[in-house]
Parts: C-alpha cells; structure tokens; sequence
C-alpha cells in the first residue's frame, strides 16, 4: 500500500514540472504556448495565439501597439519598425503587461525569444 503523501507530493511536482516541459518544447521550431495581445494606438485591441517561435512578427493594424499583454510561456522582445529593428526596443516577459513610453513610438513588430 502506498502511502498517500508520497501520491500528493509526485502528483504537485509533476504539475509543477507540465509549464517547464511545454515551454521547453515550444523552443523546438513550433509555436509559442499562449496569446499575445496589443492594443492599437486607436483602442482597438488584437490577439495572436501562438504565433511561431521564430522570425519577425508585424503586428497588424495601423499605427502600431502602446500596449502589449503576453500571455505566453515565452518572452517577448518588441520593436518600433517593422522589421524587427530599431531603438528602443522592450523586452516584455512572460505573462506580463508593458506599454510604450510616452516619449517613444508605438511599436511595429516583436520577435520571440526561446
């Protein structure tokens, strides 16, 4: 008979361990795990559900983002141009909210970072 706190302790590790081993293999060429959403410089607000790991990504609509939720297992690095260039660029973490600074331009463009 196993003893029922040896079962909790494997079952709570084992939860804990399932974000790392999804965040690990969305490094593989895939998707990133999660949604990114930004709102536009009009208001408007446009999600993008795992985009892919690699390459630049444009965000849509005109005028760029002022504001980005990523709400994915990856981190972000967000761009003024949209090629994936120029200064300042933001790195915007994992589950978090940032917004452009008041003095800088709306940005155009994000890569991933894995």
């Amino acid at each position: 008979m196993s003893d029922p706190r040896h079962r909790r302790l494997g079952i709570i590790a084992g939860a804990m361990l399932l974000p790392l081993a999804v965040a690990g293999c969305s490094g593989l060429g895939r998707s990133a795990v999660g949604t990114i959403s930004y709102k536009m410089g009009d208001g408007r607000i446009i999600s993008e559900t795992s985009p892919s790991v690699r390459g630049c990504h444009v965000l849509l609509g005109d005028g760029g983002a002022k504001e980005i939720l990523n709400n994915t297992l990856v981190d972000l690095v967000m761009y003024p141009n949209a090629d994936c260039t120029g200064e300042p660029s933001a790195y915007s973490a994992t589950t978090l909210t940032n917004r452009v600074a008041p003095s800088s331009k709306n940005w155009h463009s994000f890569t991933i970072v894995h």
